[in-house]
């Protein structure tokens, strides 16, 4: 990637994207369980962010391109940070289709669909931050040692291969603007 220094700069930018998204979810629920009128269309917007940019594009260049690039320099895969990582990955997925599972049937009024929506959404807050800090202070500190040179450039390149993709459709701008616009509607204020 053009201008990037280190092998994760790309993959760290996208995390303040993947937070500000679990923030704006996290202002819904508050809302809802104080009394305020559900946001059907904003938590399917926040649930297709998860999905596509979260794991379809971010979580895709890690488990694709980053991790076996590290597994290459010795970082083993069913062990340690990576195992750690892709085990969350798992358990993120989880938490977004029980949300998307469970979104139509909450929009109908279906109490035990609230209260699996709510817990599967307060769920991947909870998990998400957790990851995204142990991604930037541990696992893509050792990556940006491990992955420099050429290396890092080819990795890089091959991250902008990635986001020129669509995502059912949607490009990775695209989803970055979702992002701003949920942002933009849940300003802290």
């Amino acid at each position: 990637m053009a201008g990037t220094d280190t092998a994760t700069e790309v993959l760290r930018d996208e995390h303040v994207h993947i937070l500000e998204v679990a923030e704006v979810l996290e202002r819904i629920l508050d809302g809802i369980e104080q009394g305020a009128g559900p946001d059907f269309g904003s938590l399917d917007e926040c649930v297709q962010f998860f999905r596509l940019f979260a794991d379809a594009c971010h979580h895709g260049k890690e488990e694709d391109l980053l991790f076996p690039e590290l597994e290459v320099r010795g970082l083993p895969r069913q062990t340690g940070p990576i195992a750690v990582m892709l085990n969350e990955h798992r358990q993120g997925r989880a938490f977004v289709g029980h949300m998307a599972d469970a979104l139509p049937k909450a929009q109908k009024g279906d109490e035990q669909a609230w209260r699996i929506l709510a817990n599967a959404g307060r769920g991947y807050i909870e998990l998400i931050r957790g990851h995204i800090l142990k991604e930037d202070n541990v696992l893509f500190n050792m990556a940006d040692t491990m992955v420099t040179g050429a290396a890092c450039a080819t990795l890089c390149d091959a991250y902008d291969v990635v986001c020129t993709r669509r995502f059912e459709g949607r490009t990775k701008e695209e989803l970055e603007q979702l992002a701003g616009s949920l942002l933009d509607k849940y300003a802290a204020g």
